[in-house]
Formats: structure tokens, sequence, C-alpha cells
């Protein structure tokens, strides 16, 4: 299901009672986030500020703050839904003949309506204001930490292009504001923002930038996902949506936007301009250090005539984007097996914020399989960012995180089934001995086979008779136990 603004999924939130609206006055610097991160940390709803000192914008934050809740913006009852049709997709086979071809028809037509649609005019865009009359002083841009080095917009979807081959990228990028008209463009080299803005600066060109904020919540998480380089985020957030997104041009720079955001920022970075940014409160529960990043000049705002501000806040997990991670974890897992079919499940815990821990379950065929995965998984895309990676058997449910802690405890010999590897690290790795480059850690946690240096016979599970079982869940409920 496609909604048309994020008006619209405000509205679906509040009937499925998933949000409150917040009329006391609070301050968009650290008060917001106080009440955010504690209402993410009790399961609590979505909340909408309508009164925030200094601006007459509401603020809309933790609307992805629950599986529920991404399953709802994504316009599912269930993430995994997602990923079997894309595992659907995945695993079309050529058509042998004509009644193949007429049957893969439907599925052809659904991909036909996911490109983007250009359009005329757009809600983003009922307000213009160009030049002078352009500055960011009217949005309610929140101080999240009392370490951070200012105010940061936190929820941007930044578009930027290829210079030399026009492709669009829209990736989320958080931007430290430094005055009225210029913010810190946050773009750590590993992303394709980051390439972009290189290639212009070998070129000597100056960069332009839009940066829409709000819309169907499913384009804001197009913005985040981890797909190929030069994949458009804007045919993915209409794949998930069911309906292409409309975009509509920028009055002062050479680029589209999705025609239903809140508000939209068009502006430039120019080549080899840096300026401190930072510190911040980043999604690693640390201070991301203060570092030189380029730079963002304002020359437009476009907004609808009462828009709402969206935002998020990061932090120690669980928030928001945690919730957000996860539901990559399901959306992508089919792509991981396509190239990994012996994978059965992975598990990005929260706790080990994207890039710290993976918990994959494999079908184990021979010696020294687990190390295969490891390292081919290292090889797969952001997944190269993985510091510790465990692997376990089939039927370990790595969703199971008191499973998942017994097994690996029980099965490993730390000296035989541990394997380090170097190699890229993400940016905000502190613990890394230098920026971006460190080791990583693969444990083989399955059942031991012959030739995998363990000479001793693999004991069996403890596991009741399946006669014992059914005779006993037939009394089961006449026992007043529960």
């Amino acid at each position: 299901m496609a909604y048309s603004d994020i008006r619209d999924f405000i509205a679906r939130l509040e009937k499925e009672g998933e949000l409150v609206r917040i009329r006391h006055g609070v301050s968009p610097e650290l008060e917001i986030t106080e009440i955010a991160d504690r209402t993410v940390k009790c399961n609590g709803p979505a909340l909408l500020f309508e009164n925030v000192e200094g601006s007459e914008l509401p603020v809309l934050i933790n609307h992805f703050g629950s599986m529920k809740r991404m399953s709802m913006a994504l316009g599912v009852s269930s993430i995994d839904e997602i990923g079997a049709e894309i595992e659907s997709l995945v695993n079309i086979e050529p058509p042998a003949g004509f009644m193949d071809k007429l049957r893969m028809l439907p599925k052809l037509a659904k991909l036909a309506s996911v490109f983007p649609k250009s359009v005329k005019t757009g809600a983003c865009q009922e307000v213009v204001k160009i030049g002078e009359e352009a500055n960011l002083d009217f949005l309610p841009i929140m101080k999240c930490w009392p370490g951070d080095g200012g105010r940061f917009i936190t929820l941007p979807m930044v578009f930027t292009k290829d210079p030399n081959t026009g492709r669009r990228n829209v990736g989320m990028y958080r931007m430290h504001v430094y005055d009225s008209r210029t913010t810190g463009m946050h773009w750590h080299v590993h992303k394709v923002g980051a390439r972009h803005y290189a290639e212009h600066e070998r070129l000597g060109k100056r960069m332009e930038v839009a940066v829409a904020l709000g819309g169907d919540p499913a384009i804001t998480y197009a913005a985040t996902a981890p797909l190929p380089d030069d994949f458009d985020e804007m045919i993915f957030a209409g794949f998930l949506r069911k309906s292409p997104v409309e975009m509509v041009k920028c009055k002062t720079i050479d680029a589209e936007v999705p025609a239903d955001a809140e508000i939209v920022l068009e502006g430039y970075v120019d080549p080899g301009e840096r300026r401190i940014e930072g510190p911040f409160g980043d999604h690693t529960g640390y201070y991301s250090p203060a570092e030189e990043y380029p730079v963002f000049h304002l020359t437009c705002i476009t907004h609808r005539k009462d828009p709402i501000y969206p935002a998020t806040v990061v932090g120690k997990p669980p928030m928001e984007d945690c919730f957000i991670g996860k539901a990559t974890e399901r959306i992508f897992l089919p792509l991981i097996r396509a190239q990994l079919p012996e994978i059965v499940d992975i598990n990005l815990p929260v706790e080990g914020i994207f890039h710290n821990l993976a918990f994959v379950s494999i079908k184990k065929r021979y010696p020294m399989h687990a190390r295969k995965v490891i390292h081919a998984l290292w090889g797969l895309g952001q997944m190269m960012f993985t510091k510790i990676i465990v692997v376990f058997d089939e039927d370990v449910d790595v969703q199971n995180l008191s499973e998942v802690l017994w097994r690996l405890g029980s099965n490993i010999d730390p000296k035989r089934d541990i394997t380090f590897s170097e190699g890229p690290v993400d940016a905000l790795d502190h613990a890394a001995p230098q920026p971006m480059f460190g080791s990583k850690m693969g444990i083989d946690a399955t059942r031991k086979l012959p030739g995998e240096g363990h000479n001793r016979q693999w004991p069996e599970d403890i596991s009741m008779s399946p006669e014992v079982k059914a005779k006993i869940d037939s009394i089961w409920s006449k026992l007043g136990i529960g």
C-alpha cells in the first residue's frame, strides 16, 4: 500500500493507536531526544510534537520505532512478505515456452510499475523561497545530545548525481547546521554520495545536491537501503510501495525530488571546501569525533504550506534506527541467499548496531563449510564491515539469543574454530586501530565433522521422544500449569 504522503501515514498510525500527539511545549535542544529515547526503550508509540519551542512546525519522531510500525511504513503486515516477494523475483527462471511466458506476465507487469514518474508540480513546492529568502531558521532542527557540535538534520534523503553518467543516488547522511544557509555533509568514503563528490572534485566541478524531508515512509526507508552502487533508490521505493514515486524538478538545480515531500533543500557542495563537522552522538552509542567534511550551501527551500518536520535520534540501542536495520536484514536476506544458497537465516542483533555482529545458520555439507560462508559474507557489499560473524547449524534458531549464546559457548574450541581477517571497517568503528581499517573475527559454532580437527564423537542433543511429547501435549491443558 502506497501512502500519498507522511500525513497519510500519520493518520494510519493514529487509527492503529500507534501515535501520540504531544501538545506540551518542548525544546528541540535535548528535550525531544530525552522523550524519544525513553519512548523507544519502553516500546512506546510514534510521537508528534505539536508545540516545539522556536518553530511553528510539528516534529514527527519514532515513527519507525517498532517492527509493527516498520511493517506499516512499508505497507505490509510483516517485513518478511517483502523478502518473500524479492525471493520470488530472484528465482524467476527463463521461460521455456509460450505458457511460461504468460505466467511471467503478472510479475513483469509489477516491475514495470515501479519506475519513478516525472510530474510538473508537487505539494513539496507549494511555498518557494529562493536566494536570500531561503534559510533554515524556521525548521525545528534538533540538538540531540549534550556533547553534539550543534544542531543536526537527522532524517534527510540526499540526492546526488554521478557527473559522468548522470545516474542518481539517494542516501541518508546527517547534516550539521552551521548557520541559516550552510551545513556539513557527512558522507563516509564508502558511500556513493562521497564517490559522486570525489568525482566532482577530480573534475573541478561544483556538485548540486537536493535534500528531501518527509513523504511516503517507504521512500525514506529506500534512502537507507544497502543497494548496489548504481541502482536507483527511487526504483526500489516504487517496488516497496507498489506504485511509482512521483518526482518533480527542483527550482534552482538540475535534480528531481519526491513530489510528496514535506520540505526540500536545494543547494550545492563546492570542490575542495571542508569544515569541521561534529561531534555527534551516533548510533554506536558513542560520540563520533569532529572531523572535516564537505559543506552544503543552500540556494532554495521549497515546502508545503503547513509542513511537518520528520526526525530521528540515534544512540545506545535500542533506538529507532535499529528497527530500520532489522527491516533491512529481512528484506535483503533473499539476495544474500541467492549468492549463498546454503544460508538458512541471518540475525543482525540490535545490540550489534548493524556492523558489529551477525549470527548465521547454514545447511552444512562439508568440512570448513562455515569458514567458506564467513569469508564469502565479508565479500558482500556492506557485509564487509561486519566485525564478528558466527555460523551455526541449520537447526539453530539464530533469532533466539538464548539458544545462540548456549550453542556459541558449547560448540567452539577457540583455538580451532576462530579465524581472523583484516580489511575495511565502518568509518564509525572507534575500536579499530586506525580509521576505516581493522580486524574481523569469524567463529565456526557448527557441529564438527571429520576433517575439521575434532577427534572425538560429537554428542547428541538432549531431546524428548516424539511419543511422550505428543502424549503430554494432549493433557497439558488439564495440568493447570499454564
